[in-house]
C-alpha cells in the first residue's frame, strides 16, 4: 500500500500493519450510503471469476457464491449491481453459462446466488464465498436470527481453503454477530479476520456534507450510527433467550379448567398490512402465571371472520371481556360486542406492559407455552432511551411484536406481581407492651458501628 492508502487502513482498522496474508473473514461496518451492496457485488464477481476453486470441487459440483440480504428487495438491488458489472465487461459476459431469478452459473462450475437471509436456504451447498448484506437488520422472525445463518454458513466452507466470509453492515445496537465480531476483532492484529469499519464521508466523498450535518443536528444518535458507522449506545437486549427458556414448558397449548378464571387479551390488526391478528389465553394458578392459548392470524385476512373465530374461542374458555390494544380504534370493541364479548382498550401503553412482563419472567412467576414466534419476538425486544432518559420497549426494525404483545398484555392484566407494596404499612402491626426499640438488632447494630467510629 502506498502511504496514503497505509493511513486509511490504519484509520478504518485500528491496526499498524498492513495485513500480510489475504483474510478469510472480514467485517465492514460502514455509514449508510457508504457503496456497501456495490461493494459486495463487485466482490462477489471478483471471487467468482478470478479465484480458482476447481482443485476443491468434485465433478459435477457447483461452487456459490452467496450474497445474503435482509430482504428479497435488497437481495434484488445486489443482483441487478452484480449483473451489470457482467454486461460491461464482455470477458466476464462470456462466462455466463445460464442466467437465473437468483443469480448466475458460470462456466467454471462457480454460481453467484443473492438470496434472503435464511438458515435452511444456505444449508447443503459449497460454498466458496457468502457475503452478507447488512447483517445487524437481520429480523429475528421466523427463527433466522443472524447467528443461526453464520453458523448454517460455515460447514458449507470448510472443504474450502481460500473461501471467505465478509459480514457488511450499517451498526445498529450493541448486540448481533456484527457487533460481536467487531468487538472481539477491530484493533486487534489478527491472522485470520479483518474489522473495517468508516463513517459514511470517508467511504464516499461525494456525499454532500451539509447533509450529514443537518442529520446529525436532528438527531445526534441516530445520526451516529447512520453514518458516523458507531453502534448505538442507547438501545440494548430486552430479555436473553435463556432467560425466555427457562420459563417456557413442552406444552404447545392447555385446555379449559373449569376450577379457574380465565383471562384474555387481544392484539388486533386490519388484514391488510404487515401485523398479525393476535389472541392470548391465561389463567393464575398457585400465584403462577398460566398462559393457556395463542393464536395468530397472519395477513392478509378478514378482521371480521378472525373476530368471529376468536369470540368462538373466548367462549370456550368462559371469557366474557377481552383487554386489548388501545392503538387498535373502536372497531374491535363493536366486532367483539357482535359476540357479546366485552373489548377493554388497556389503560397501559405496550412499554409498560413489557416492564411489568419482565419480573414475572425473571422471577419464574410465568409459565409459557412452546412456541417458536413467542420466543424469537420476545428475544427480539429491544430497550431504547431517549434523550429525556425515558425507556421505550419495542420491536427491532423489520421486525415483529403482536404475538410477544398478546402475551405479556395477559399474563401482566391478571393481577400476579413479583413484589407487592402496601401502602398503608397494616403488615407492621402494634408493638408489644415490653417492646424496647433501643434493643432492637437493627439498634444494636447502628450502636456498635458508632462506637467504633467513635461516634458515640
Amino acid at each position: 500500500m502506498s502511504e496514503e492508502e497505509l493511513a486509511i487502513y490504519r484509520k478504518c482498522t485500528g491496526r499498524n500493519d498492513p495485513p500480510s496474508q489475504q483474510m478469510r473473514e472480514l467485517v465492514l461496518v460502514i455509514g449508510r450510503r457508504g457503496g456497501k451492496s456495490r461493494i459486495l457485488a463487485l466482490i462477489a464477481v471478483w471471487l467468482a471469476c478470478f479465484h480458482d476453486y476447481r482443485p476443491y470441487l468434485d465433478a459435477g459440483e457447483l461452487g456459490v457464491v452467496q450474497v445474503l440480504a435482509a430482504d428479497k428487495t435488497q437481495a434484488k438491488v445486489i443482483l441487478r449491481y452484480v449483473r451489470a458489472f457482467f454486461k460491461k465487461v464482455p470477458m466476464l459476459a462470456r462466462m455466463i453459462a445460464r442466467d437465473t431469478q437468483y443469480g448466475l452459473e458460470l462456466s467454471n462450475s462457480i454460481a453467484i446466488e443473492i438470496v434472503p437471509a435464511s438458515f435452511k436456504q444456505v444449508r447443503g451447498r459449497t460454498v466458496v464465498a457468502a457475503l452478507c448484506d447488512e447483517i445487524a437488520f437481520w429480523s429475528d422472525e421466523g427463527a433466522n436470527p443472524d447467528k443461526e445463518v453464520i453458523d448454517a454458513i460455515r460447514p458449507g466452507m470448510a472443504t474450502i481453503p481460500n473461501s471467505m466470509l465478509l459480514l457488511a453492515s450499517s451498526p445498529y445496537a450493541r448486540k448481533g454477530v456484527l457487533y460481536s465480531m467487531h468487538k472481539q476483532y477491530h484493533s486487534k492484529n489478527d491472522k485470520r479476520v479483518l474489522c473495517w469499519q468508516a463513517p459514511t464521508e470517508v467511504m464516499n466523498p461525494s456525499i454532500d456534507p451539509d447533509f450529514i450535518a443537518q442529520a446529525f443536528a436532528d438527531d445526534p444518535t441516530s445520526a451516529s450510527a447512520e453514518y458516523g458507522a458507531q453502534f448505538r449506545s442507547d438501545i440494548s437486549s430486552f430479555v436473553a433467550r435463556e432467560a425466555v427458556e427457562a420459563v417456557t414448558s413442552d406444552e404447545r397449548e392447555r385446555p379449559y379448567l373449569s376450577q379457574y378464571r380465565y383471562h384474555a387479551f387481544a392484539d388486533a390488526a386490519g388484514g391488510s398490512g404487515q401485523d398479525s391478528y393476535t389472541l392470548a389465553i391465561g389463567h393464575v394458578e398457585n400465584g403462577t402465571c398460566i398462559l393457556d392459548v395463542i393464536r395468530e392470524a397472519k395477513p392478509p385476512f378478514s378482521p371480521k371472520a378472525i373476530t368471529e373465530q376468536f369470540a368462538t374461542l373466548l367462549k370456550a374458555y368462559r371469557v366474557s371481556k377481552v383487554i386489548g390494544d388501545r392503538f387498535a380504534g373502536e372497531w374491535p370493541r363493536e366486532q367483539f360486542l357482535e359476540h357479546r364479548i366485552t373489548y377493554e382498550p388497556s389503560a397501559k401503553p405496550k412499554s409498560q406492559i413489557y416492564g411489568e412482563f419482565l419480573p414475572l419472567m425473571m422471577s419464574k412467576k410465568c409459565d409459557l407455552l412452546d412456541n417458536s414466534r413467542l420466543t424469537t419476538q420476545l428475544v427480539g425486544l429491544e430497550r431504547r432511551t431517549a434523550r429525556s432518559g425515558k425507556d421505550s420497549i419495542d420491536h427491532a426494525p423489520n421486525g415483529h411484536d403482536d404475538v410477544a404483545n398478546a402475551v405479556a398484555g395477559v399474563l401482566t392484566s391478571m393481577g400476579v406481581r413479583k413484589y407487592r407494596y402496601v401502602a398503608d404499612l397494616s403488615w407492621v402491626g402494634e408493638p408489644s407492651a415490653d417492646f424496647r426499640p433501643e434493643q432492637s438488632p437493627s439498634a444494636q447494630r447502628l450502636s456498635h458501628l458508632l462506637t467504633m467510629k467513635g461516634l458515640r
